[in-house]
């Protein structure tokens, strides 16, 4: 986001964060097969923030190139959500809309079919909301969920997220333009809890 004057482009942090049961941390080559297969997901595909042109995530493009320019821009990054048990990717986070002057964040994530249920994805967005906002400066990170999409609703709502409001026709999602929920996790809200 351009602010009207010159901000020198930061390099997004290098992130790995440990739950109990998961490691959150910047995707790598290896991790090309799976991501493609949850972003190949027919419920996944529904609700992401992707033009219906991109039919296809390329998952190895995902892991390296497109990971690569978003944290050498300043803007985000991608990371895997993996199983501590046994080592299995099952979700995918990305940052992305970063202001490094007003410090916000923007968090967006997709959990494989099989991990679905069981607070996975609440689990790493909170993990990692965290992490950004205490470790790495950061003063806001939001979540933008399509109004009909629950599942998303429910993981912003666990991770801790409040929500703020609607914005009319803000988003779109693989069948069209949609209304978008904003919910925010500020550093308040954590020293409150």
């Amino acid at each position: 986001m351009h602010t009207g004057w010159p901000v020198p482009v930061r390099r997004f942090p290098d992130l790995t964060v440990a739950t109990p049961r998961l490691h959150v941390r910047q995707l790598a080559v290896a991790d090309a097969e799976p991501v493609t297969e949850i972003f190949a997901d027919p419920r996944t595909r529904r609700w992401l923030p992707f033009p219906p042109q991109h039919l296809v995530v390329d998952g190895l493009s995902w892991c390296t190139d497109l990971a690569q320019e978003r944290r050498h821009n300043g803007d985000g990054d991608h990371y895997g959500a993996v199983r501590r048990e046994d080592g299995c990717l099952v979700g995918c986070l990305w940052t992305h809309r970063t202001d490094w002057v007003a410090g916000t964040v923007e968090v967006s994530y997709a959990v494989a079919a099989s991990a679905r249920g069981f607070g996975v994805a609440g689990e790493a967005v909170d993990a990692l909301a965290i992490a950004l906002l205490f470790e790495h400066g950061f003063e806001r990170v939001e979540v933008r969920v399509a109004p009909g999409n629950i599942a998303s609703r429910r993981v912003a709502e666990k991770a801790g997220f409040s929500y703020e409001g609607l914005l009319r026709n803000a988003g779109f999602v693989h069948s069209g333009r949609v209304d978008v929920e904003v919910w925010s996790l500020v550093k308040a809200d954590l020293r409150s809890a």
